[in-house]
């Protein structure tokens, strides 16, 4: 029995293996009776709802920079082969391949769960950050539309945030995220993990175009938002050539900071990586897993805290050394500001007793 893989257009993943919690496991398989050139069926995007009890979640993570974050939804059609939220739709019962980008879920009550745990009597705010798990700009949010009501709650509590992106979308809510940059209330990372718009449409078939996350980083900061600029995840013989000029593109452009993140490959992403390389990238699939393997041990990853975001020995050494030099070198070293958490209120609501006095 041998497996297969089969290019669907638009989408990362070339498998739909079952999730590592169900009963029975499905693998593809040919047979040989499956003609070479026969074009693969096309993959529908189904949306569900999700009936959520909280919005807001906690971590206590060393490594992620954030303790509080909302994830207006499950899965990303955006169907980058690299995501490390893939493992998470095995909780769901569902592939990290293919499932993943193709049945995902949304929380159509987001906005009005965050307004109630914000005006809880109890609450201390900090900040929180938006799409710490899946892109809250995914093309299902044009029409969704829940990550704009949670950052209007935000807007008016006055509750600071950041927001990471690799969606020009994003764009559609500069009136909120300016406004709130002029009251300190808001940061925006974008990633932008090549200039190469053909290896861009590879490992992230739906996502906006380098050039499109550019112009995303310039008009925003020109509304006068703080952009930090991911260059995330760095792929060792694939796309860590690019790292001083992304930098250089995103200064020009106008971002303030930059931050970048080794390639990670936890459960089900490495079988799917591995097979999207030899798919898509013959010529360099051994070269780039033994250049992964090198930043993580001699294993395809090792989630070690402290190393787990930028590998370890020499390479993961000379890759830090570039990265602190380019940053230096295009102005984006200097430390952010923090955000202002002196300002939140619950605003009073229509019909409180208070209105008499407005």
């Amino acid at each position: 029995m041998s497996t297969f893989t089969q290019q669907i257009r638009g989408r990362g993943a070339r498998s739909n293996a079952s999730g590592r919690y169900e009963a029975q496991a499905r693998e593809p398989f040919d047979d040989g009776w499956t003609p070479d050139d026969l074009e693969p069926a096309p993959l529908t995007t189904t949306v569900s709802p999700e009936k959520a009890k909280a919005i807001i979640t906690h971590n206590d993570s060393p490594d992620v920079g954030f303790s509080a974050s909302i994830n207006p939804y499950r899965g990303c059609e955006h169907g980058c082969i690299y995501c490390y939220a893939r493992p998470a739709h095995a909780y769901m019962g569902l592939s990290p391949g293919l499932d993943f980008e193709s049945k995902l879920f949304f929380k159509p009550e987001a906005g009005a769960l965050l307004e109630r745990e914000l005006s809880k009597p109890k609450y201390v705010p900090e900040v929180i950050h938006i799409g710490g798990n899946t892109d809250p700009y995914q093309p299902q949010e044009r029409k969704l539309r829940v990550t704009r009501s949670v950052i209007e709650v935000l807007s008016r509590f006055n509750h600071p945030f950041s927001v990471i992106s690799k969606s020009a979308l994003i764009l559609r809510d500069l009136d909120l995220l300016a406004s709130m940059a002029e009251r300190n209330l808001v940061r925006v990372a974008l990633s932008i993990t090549t200039l190469d718009r053909m290896l861009a449409r590879s490992m992230e078939p739906r996502a906006a175009t380098p050039e499109k996350r550019l112009d995303a980083v310039r008009r925003l900061s020109e509304a006068g938002v703080p952009v930090i600029v991911m260059f995330a995840p760095v792929i060792p013989g694939l796309n860590d050539h690019e790292l001083e000029a992304v930098l250089e593109r995103s200064a020009e452009a106008g971002a303030r900071g930059a931050g970048y993140v080794a390639l990670r490959l936890p459960l089900e992403i490495k079988d799917l990586f591995r097979e999207w390389l030899e798919t898509d990238h013959p010529d360099r699939a051994s070269r780039v897993m033994s250049l992964v393997r090198q930043m993580r041990s001699g294993k395809d990853y090792d989630p070690q805290w402290g190393s787990r975001m930028v590998g370890q020995g020499p390479i993961a050494d000379l890759l830090s050394k570039r990265f602190a030099a380019a940053r230096r070198r295009y102005g984006l070293a200097a430390r952010q500001a923090d955000l202002d958490l002196t300002t939140f209120r619950v605003p009073p609501k229509a019909g409180d007793q208070m209105d008499m006095f407005g």
